[in-house]
């Protein structure tokens, strides 16, 4: 297994909503695993986002808007926070591992920018191991999600939608996928890193040329990687 995976910092968001543009920064999770998937670090926050929090997003991560009124800290203060430790751990020379990356990365830049936070830049390196399977193994049917990837890779998931149990989920199955297909994968991140970025933007050609031939010939997708 390349040596990038045995150490790796690992992040997830849950938020109000699936548009990075509007969305806010519900829970978060940074953490680092070792070698063998085991937590070195940890960090969670939970934040008020002050915003109401749609029914269907508390249906998906089980926190309301009370509940993060009455608990969560202050938006702007929870967003310094996580972009500042995450900077810590690139700093360290860390991997940082976030499945379906732009999704996570795009609306913590945004945040950044609504509460006056200096963002991340050029977020690197960073490791999609939703990018990474696909372009691994494309021509496995069926759902990509993290619960239904986790499941197919044997990495255990049993809190699915909680930003630590996800996060570290991630991780384990970047290292599951770095064990599996070590012949496909470059040995150093900075390597693996701008192979993702070919990777998305070719996944999102092949999806746009899907969408456009078979439901919307004005289908748009988007392949920036890891921020859109």
């Amino acid at each position: 297994m390349s040596n990038w995976s045995d150490t790796l910092a690992v992040f997830d968001l849950e938020t109000t909503g699936i548009d990075v543009e509007t969305s806010r920064i519900v829970s978060a999770t940074v953490a680092v695993i070792d070698r063998a998937g085991e937590v070195l670090e940890r960090v969670d926050w939970l934040l008020d986002p002050g915003i109401e929090i749609p029914a269907q997003a508390t249906n998906v991560h089980g926190i309301t808007t009370e509940y993060a009124a009455e608990n969560g800290r202050g938006a702007a203060e929870g967003v310094a926070e996580i972009v500042a430790t995450i900077r810590e751990h690139f700093d360290r020379g860390l991997p940082l591992v976030a499945y379906n990356a732009p999704y996570d990365l795009t609306l913590l830049n945004r945040e950044s920018l609504r509460h006056g936070v200096t963002p991340l830049v050029a977020p690197s390196p960073v490791v999609d191991p939703l990018v990474i399977d696909k372009a691994v193994d494309r021509y496995r049917k069926g759902k990509r999600t993290l619960e239904v990837t986790s499941a197919f890779y044997g990495v255990s998931l049993d809190d699915a939608h909680d930003a630590g149990a996800d996060a570290i989920a991630a991780g384990r199955v970047a290292q599951a996928i770095a064990r599996a297909h070590a012949s496909k994968l470059p040995v150093t991140v900075s390597e693996l890193h701008d192979l993702q970025a070919k990777w998305s933007l070719e996944q999102a050609e092949s999806f746009q040329a899907y969408m456009r031939r078979e439901r919307d010939p004005e289908f748009v997708a988007s392949g920036g990687w890891p921020e859109r």
